[in-house]
């Protein structure tokens, strides 16, 4: 009795106590630290996380899809994410007075607390955390392509230093505190995957059709051409990963009952997504049709030639992968720092957020080091988490907080792409595993 008696005489103040430090605490988190964004700012996030340097891989899809399939599953992603994306802003305020700023936020929104968090988080983190290790893998290898079309003559560095230079640059960035504080970052990443793209198939376009070219399988066996198939699942599937900071970049727009952040946030959408297939339709088609199945899995090596526009367009890659690990690395530190400071009550700091995001950097980079190649290793991982949180994740979520009529309109196109997310969950990895195996045997570590 006299605990309750010492417990009721002074919850208001432990209670104002209690929020003004979860207000600070708030207001101290990358994802809501400031609400101020406009519009243009999700289409410019949106693009630089959608378009990764893997777009420079869809020629090589292509040519392990063929023609009918390689354009019919081109299209149907680009509709497919588009309307999941569309389901996630809708979603985000869908209680009145209440914002999902996080993904695994609408998570447990739609499946109860622990649930919630079990399914989403650690998918989020698998995509978030092999995203930015591929980013150093790939940062470093554009660094070492520019370095090496600048100066043939010059000696070789091992891929590893270049991992490190490119690293370099976010033991810097990392320390922006927010989602607003990098969309200069973001912006000029946006262009940059623009420009690549351009270069990529106008230069494609500019060499002309190969002599002998040839779109038939490059795979001498039909298992060896159907693992082709399910690998190339993985790279357009991979090629839309935008969905697992969409939340996290709407949390960034201002929203009130008359202006909600929805309508900025779709109009954002649907310019990223305009530009995302000014990018990708032209440089798989173009490419394929130009190479045919000899094309190499980066379009860029396969063009080699003017040697000063394949530089340039390198260094552009070299820019919007910083972008794009700044956008992906934004919300594992949102997690660590909220896990720090709300579970383990540590206070929130500017020692405490520079001793996280140097560790995680550092981490990254290590681990890119370590494993160059991997890019199979996403899409092996990638298979179980890119395709949920892209695909179907969001039409669960929509089905099981809406549950639309049966049989109607809407419960048709929820599991129509709930069906071909798992399809592609599923078959994948097992491209993947298959090409890491491959890749193992000529495998060094630290090479």
């Amino acid at each position: 009795m006299s605990n309750l008696g010492m417990e009721s005489s002074n919850p208001p103040h432990q209670q104002v106590e209690k929020s003004e430090r979860d207000r600070k605490i708030d207001e101290w988190l990358p994802i809501n630290a400031d609400r101020n964004a406009k519009w243009w700012y999700s289409a410019f996030h949106n693009v630089t996380a959608m378009v990764g340097a893997g777009v420079l891989g869809l020629p090589f899809a292509m040519s392990q899809l063929g023609w009918g399939a390689g354009v019919t599953i081109l299209i149907l992603s680009w509709i497919i994410t588009l309307y999941t994306l569309w389901q996630m802003v809708e979603m985000h305020e869908m209680v009145p007075g209440k914002r999902f700023d996080r993904y695994h936020e609408l998570g447990q929104y739609a499946f109860g607390e622990k649930l919630g968090l079990y399914i989403v988080v650690p998918q989020q983190i698998v995509v978030e955390v092999g995203v930015n290790i591929v980013y150093m893998v790939t940062g470093g290898k554009s660094l070492q392509k520019f370095h090496d079309t600048v100066c043939p003559d010059c000696k070789k560095i091992k891929l590893s230093f270049f991992i490190m230079i490119f690293a370099s640059a976010h033991f810097v960035l990392s320390h922006l505190p927010s989602f607003n504080s990098i969309s200069g970052i973001s912006l000029v990443a946006a262009v940059m995957s623009f420009c690549y793209s351009t270069v990529a198939w106008g230069a494609s376009a500019a060499k002309g059709v190969k002599e002998n070219v040839q779109y038939t399988s490059t795979s001498t066996s039909t298992a060896g051409s159907v693992f082709d198939f399910f690998n190339a699942l993985g790279t357009v599937a991979f090629a839309y990963a935008g969905h697992n900071v969409v939340l996290e970049i709407q949390a960034s727009i201002p929203s009130t009952p008359e202006k909600p952040s929805k309508v900025p946030m779709w109009r954002g959408c649907i310019v990223a997504y305009i530009i995302v297939a000014l990018c990708y339709f032209p440089v798989a088609i173009i490419g394929y049709w130009m190479f045919g199945n000899a094309v190499e899995d980066n379009v860029l090596i396969s063009l080699e030639k003017p040697a000063w526009l394949i530089a340039m367009a390198n260094f552009f890659v070299v820019l919007h992968v910083i972008g794009s690990y700044q956008i992906f690395a934004m919300p594992v530190f949102d997690m660590i720092e909220s896990v720090l400071v709300k579970k383990m009550n540590f206070e929130p700091s500017r020692i405490l957020r520079f001793v996280v995001r140097n560790v995680y950097v550092a981490f990254t980079m290590i681990v890119a080091i370590t494993i160059p190649f991997f890019g199979g290793l996403l899409g092996f991982f990638g298979g179980f988490a890119f395709a949920p949180t892209t695909y179907f994740l969001p039409c669960i979520m929509w089905l099981s907080v809406y549950k639309p009529k049966k049989f109607g309109l809407s419960w048709w196109a929820n599991w129509i792409c709930i069906v071909l997310g798992l399809c592609i969950m599923i078959l994948s990895p097992i491209g993947a595993l298959r090409s890491i195996i491959l890749e193992a045997h000529t495998y060094k570590f630290f090479s």
